[in-house]
């Protein structure tokens, strides 16, 4: 070593020392006094760290612990002990070196969601795991470009379009002649996913995958599930995914998923003058078909495509699960059973329409009581793009405002909050749909929550595809109560998390439903 270096070497190390310490004095003069002023002004109290882990700095024990529950199907349960442990409904954490806050507090979502959310963003972390399968669409945007995305796709979902039950009752028949009649066991949940995959590529591009009546729909359903779990792992490591290579398969699957939806796109952009000329001149229009109201808006491929997929997503994964859950619970409930059998009695047979669909209160019940024990998107999170406060989680008891830095993620677990006492009583564990209807012997009304209650988001966020989901997820469940008289569940195991972007019981739904005699 050349020692008459020695004297630069340290004179250099002097200098930067001097600098980090002038930085951090600006840092503290300029950012921490705004800061400290924003946390006099709003009487904030620090967020207690999570008792059960010890490091602090990176959460590598936590981690684990999450990635072990993950593997075994518990993580939701996981988080919901973590909360009655801690005693407190929000709690700070690291994971892998990312502060991040959990919450189960209505309010904090309501702030986030709702009056404070130009603060809110989906953060760098989801938007840049998602992408690379999804695209830029309504799921994977925020600021003007999610905007754009959310008044390009509102005008699909008007009344006129999730009202129309003709394209659903087609798949339907298929679903119900798959159901085998000789008393041997059935996993709905499979036919679910088939179902919702045929009528959400009929409604998004015109052309149904017909996975119900043959095997063309099976190699995109496939690969549009593994590429699902495999961002939603990427999701959860961060950005430290960068440091695994994408695997084959993840590479092909992402490849034929794109693929499949870009002979939609080119399609539907070889037609577009057509389009555009029917609407101009105020022709009637035919079926409606999705993808020709984004070619009608737009002739970029990609955009096109990733709007495409971020609603496939939605619109095949959630009411699956939904219906799954459903289906699953009411074969373990006779009296459950025998209320809706009795509900769909007076349509003798016939296809219900949307009003009678919505006049359905123990239908509507049984749904929302699913969507509170088994919420298909169970937990989310944002990421703060500015200092602010939110009201709860502060404090000892976690009753006073708490500061939320910018940058900062804070996560909330829909799962849990759904499983709270103080709002949903103390048999909230319990599958009850009754809880949500009013009793007219005791003059006693149904829950009516509010933000406590969330299984679409709310605020400018709130899901577009909702009512398009309990729709075809009600109209489905009618059809089949009507074509078979008995139900029988196969299965004696509770409810399972599998959970990928959505979360649905791993065992699915296997049953063996005896057909109504003719």
């Amino acid at each position: 070593m050349d020692l008459s270096r020695l004297p630069h070497v340290a004179n250099g190390a002097i200098l930067l020392a001097g600098l980090f310490v002038a930085y951090q004095l600006y840092i503290q003069l300029t950012v921490g006094r705004k800061r400290r002023a924003l946390q006099r002004e709003k009487g904030t109290l620090p967020v207690r760290w999570y008792a059960g882990m010890w490091d602090h700095v990176m959460g590598i024990d936590l981690f684990i612990e999450n990635m072990k529950a993950l593997k075994e199907h518990r993580l939701l349960s996981t988080t919901q002990i973590r909360f009655d442990k801690q005693g407190s409904r929000t709690m700070r954490l690291v994971l892998l070196g990312r502060p991040v806050i959990i919450t189960q507090e209505p309010e904090n979502l309501k702030t986030i969601q709702a009056i404070d959310f130009k603060k809110w963003s989906l953060g760098s972390r989801r938007i840049i795991a998602f992408r690379p399968l999804l695209g830029q669409g309504i799921f994977t945007s925020d600021g003007a470009d999610w905007h754009r995305s959310r008044e390009m796709l509102r005008p699909n979902f008007a009344r006129t379009q999730v009202g129309d039950l003709a394209t659903f009752e087609t798949h339907v028949k298929h679903l119900i002649d798959a159901v085998p009649t000789d008393r041997s066991t059935v996993d709905l949940s499979d036919l679910f996913f088939r179902l919702t995959m045929d009528s959400a590529t009929e409604f998004l591009f015109g052309e149904s995958t017909e996975s119900l009546t043959q095997s063309s729909g099976d190699g995109f359903a496939g690969a549009f599930t593994r590429s699902q779990d495999y961002v939603a792992n990427a999701g959860r490591w961060g950005m430290w995914a960068a440091l695994f290579p994408a695997n084959k398969q993840w590479v092909d699957d992402k490849k034929f998923v794109h693929d499949f939806v870009d002979y939609y796109v080119r399609k539907g952009l070889g037609k577009r003058s057509q389009l555009l000329q029917e609407k101009s001149n105020a022709e009637k229009p035919g079926r409606y078909i999705f993808i020709d109201e984004l070619v009608r808006q737009t002739t970029d491929p990609i955009r096109i495509r990733s709007e495409l997929l971020n609603i496939l997503l939605a619109g095949r994964d959630t009411t699956a699960s939904l219906l799954t859950n459903v289906w699953w619970q009411l074969s373990r409930n006779p009296t459950a059973w025998a209320k809706l059998q009795a509900e769909v009695a007076p349509f003798d047979g016939e296809q219900p329409t949307f009003e009678q669909l919505k006049d359905m209160k123990y239908l509507k019940a049984f749904l929302n009581e699913t969507l509170r024990l088994y919420p298909v998107v169970p937990a989310n999170s944002r990421e703060a793009v500015e200092d602010t406060t939110l009201p709860l989680g502060g404090g000892p008891d976690g009753s006073a405002p708490m500061f939320i830095p910018k940058g900062m993620v804070v996560a909330w677990s829909v799962y849990a909050m759904h499983r709270r006492k103080d709002y949903y009583g103390e048999d909230a564990e319990e599958f009850k749909p009754e809880r949500w209807l009013d009793d007219p012997d005791t003059g006693k009304k149904g829950l009516r929550p509010g933000w406590e209650y969330l299984p679409f988001n709310g605020g400018p966020r709130i899901c577009l595809g909702q009512q398009f989901a309990l729709t075809e997820a009600s109209y489905t469940t009618v059809r089949l109560c009507q074509a078979f008289e008995k139900i029988e569940s196969r299965d004696n195991k509770p409810w399972e998390e599998a959970l990928t972007l959505t979360a649905v019981n791993l065992n699915g739904a296997k049953v063996v439903l005896t057909p109504r005699k003719v």
